[in-house]
């Protein structure tokens, strides 16, 4: 489920639904912590027009609100990209948006933590940056698997303080200009244009494109917000960054010399409010910088936790990562998470743009499935209400898009396509053995007779070992709700089944009221095709009750299957109870 099962455990205390002040300030204090380096970015690859690159992401990002409002609002679960295609495709496919997730959540822990100890070393010089970082991740960590939560109250203080350290810091800077003119923003745009306006602003779009990295989180945690809130935090989210990033980027080019601006993206704004206004301002952004940015990996530790906590209970993560702490916390998930963060912050180095560029990557290839979620949806699951609809000229332009910033990256930094695959390759690996480990024990098997002709002691311990790992996987149990299916559908759910899901048994149900038959030609056509999968063994079952939340709860503790392996078809307008309310249960048809 992706920014939470993702944010499901994200609070200790929440006794109610979170309002929009709550719910925004969660995503917001992700996604507006990009206003202390994107700026900078945009800045080193448009110079002078940064700020122009920063309004073309604004209005992408605006087309992206439709898409998001439309996934979300038809399946209102937790989860962002890997719950939109979980519920729309393959499972494969799924499972691909999850590893990218956990790659941006790995780059968003390390750029988010590296830049608030940079900050920090803006203001007291003896820090020394790398060995402080590792702590500080180490620190989280513990954090995490302590049990301690963020809470909604905590996320507000730190999002309004945020937003106040920006707005003195943007109404000082227009201050000072106003008190000593123009000159330096005359002379940052007379410089030379690198390549051409055109080429530098598409390479700064491109660049800039990092700045909306966290608009995705108010999706992985819906389940917790009040009804009607998602939307209005999807568009609080694109007032911030519609404001500051390209107000920001423009009062630097008017204060600093550019040559100044470049020297000093590490910490461009806490230089800024030096300039502005002394050295106050420059120490008042520098504790902003650390508590927001320090607020964005905490988050990122919880919503990782989430994610691949549903990713072990779907079997696409192994299942020893779900062993926990005496305080229910997964400390396994979060200790491998600790390790790669670290291996990938030594691996850059802690820099900037190599991080940027791994994480941008990520990132984006993240929001181009979430548009290729909202496509599907469109086609396979038009049965299903929603109460907004973006259009197919908005979809196009958005995937266009964000495709063009991917490529426009990868133009900028080539050797990031390489940081970025040397991790992404390992995950997919992981994951796809998980999702196709059977295949690969009956290969093994197949090895395994023609490599031990004679059949001795070794051949005899393999082979019931790897028998017995398959009767693990495939004793799972799986449910679908039939009603009146006809055997087309019914050939639908099992092909799916077969292809999506390591299973030798799967239970069709039907709910019928009190004094209500099944139909005789429902009986015959799971018979027919009980006789076409010899290999899934196909149970009909007639349960008496009224198909809803309680009746799945009660199966699910009955059967000892969970929700999350019990699938329903799009329900219609008429049907009595929202998805969210069904669990974990998923839409296949």
């Amino acid at each position: 489920m992706s920014k939470l099962a993702l944010y499901t455990f994200i609070f200790n205390k929440m006794p109610k639904k979170l309002n929009q002040l709550e719910a925004t300030a969660i995503c917001g204090n992700d996604i507006s912590s990009s206003c202390l380096y994107v700026s900078a970015l945009a800045i080193v690859y448009a110079g002078q027009y940064a700020w122009i690159s920063l309004l073309v992401v604004a209005v992408v990002l605006y087309f992206f609100r439709k898409i998001y409002g439309e996934v979300v609002g038809a399946l209102p679960l937790n989860g962002g990209a890997y719950n939109a295609l979980l519920n729309t495709t393959k499972k494969s496919t799924a499972s691909l948006a999850a590893s990218l997730t956990v790659l941006s959540y790995m780059a968003t822990a390390v750029i988010s933590v590296s830049e608030a100890v940079k900050y920090a070393h803006s203001i007291l010089n003896g820090i020394p940056v790398l060995p402080v970082t590792i702590g500080l991740l180490m620190v989280f960590m513990g954090l995490v698997i302590l049990g301690i939560g963020e809470s909604s109250k905590v996320a507000i203080g730190i999002f309004i303080f945020h937003l106040l350290s920006l707005t003195i810091l943007c109404s000082f800077c227009v201050f000072f200009i106003i008190n000593h003119g123009i000159e330096t923003l005359i002379s940052n745009f007379n410089l030379p244009v690198k390549g051409g306006i055109v080429t530098s602003l598409f390479l700064g779009f491109s660049a800039a494109m990092l700045g909306i990295s966290g608009f995705e989180s108010s999706a992985n945690y819906v389940e917790e917000q009040e009804k009607g809130v998602f939307p209005k935090t999807l568009r609080n989210m694109w007032i911030v960054v519609t404001v500051f990033n390209p107000l920001i980027a423009f009062l630097a080019l008017a204060i600093i010399p550019m040559d100044n601006i470049i020297g000093n993206q590490d910490a461009l704004l806490s230089i800024m409010g030096n300039k502005a206004s002394g050295h106050w301002l420059s120490l008042l952004i520098g504790i902003d910088a650390a508590l927001v940015l320090s607020g964005a990996v905490l988050t990122s530790f919880v919503g990782v936790g989430g994610l691949m906590k549903r990713m072990a209970l779907d079997r696409i993560l192994p299942k020893e990562l779900l062993k926990k702490t005496s305080k229910d916390s997964n400390y396994l998930i979060f200790i491998l998470f600790f390790v790669l963060c670290v291996s990938i912050l030594l691996v850059t180095q802690g820099d900037l743009g190599k991080l940027a560029g791994v994480y941008t990557i990520a990132f984006l290839s993240v929001m181009i499935l979430f548009g290729i979620g909202n496509l599907l949806l469109k086609v396979n699951r038009s049965r299903l209400p929603r109460p907004e609809k973006s259009s197919w000229l908005g979809l196009f332009i958005g995937v266009f898009a964000v495709g063009a910033a991917i490529v426009g990256n990868v133009m900028l930094n080539p050797q990031y396509l390489a940081i970025f695959m040397e991790y992404l390759i390992p995950s997919l690996v992981v994951v796809f053995f998980m999702l196709y480990r059977t295949h690969i024990y009956k290969l093994f098997l197949t090895v395994l007779d023609y490599i031990f002709p004679d059949k001795g002691k070794v051949f005899q311990k393999l082979n019931s070992k790897t028998k017995q790992l398959l009767h693990n996987i495939n004793k799972q149990q799986f449910v679908y709700f039939a009603k009146r299916d006809d055997v087309a559908t019914l050939n639908k759910v099992l092909l799916y089944i077969s292809e999506n899901e390591a299973t030798k048994r799967v239970k069709i149900v039907t709910i019928l009221d009190k004094d209500e038959k099944v139909d005789i030609s429902l009986k015959k056509d799971i018979d027919t095709l009980d006789r076409a999968y010899p290999l899934i063994d196909v149970e009909f079952i007639e349960e008496h009750g009224v198909f809803g939340p309680e009746k799945i709860k009660e199966l699910s503790k009955r059967w000892r299957i969970p929700t999350n392996f019990m699938f329903i078809a799009s329900p219609g307008d008429k049907f009595p109870y929202e998805i969210q309310e069904l669990g974990e249960v998923r839409l296949i048809i």
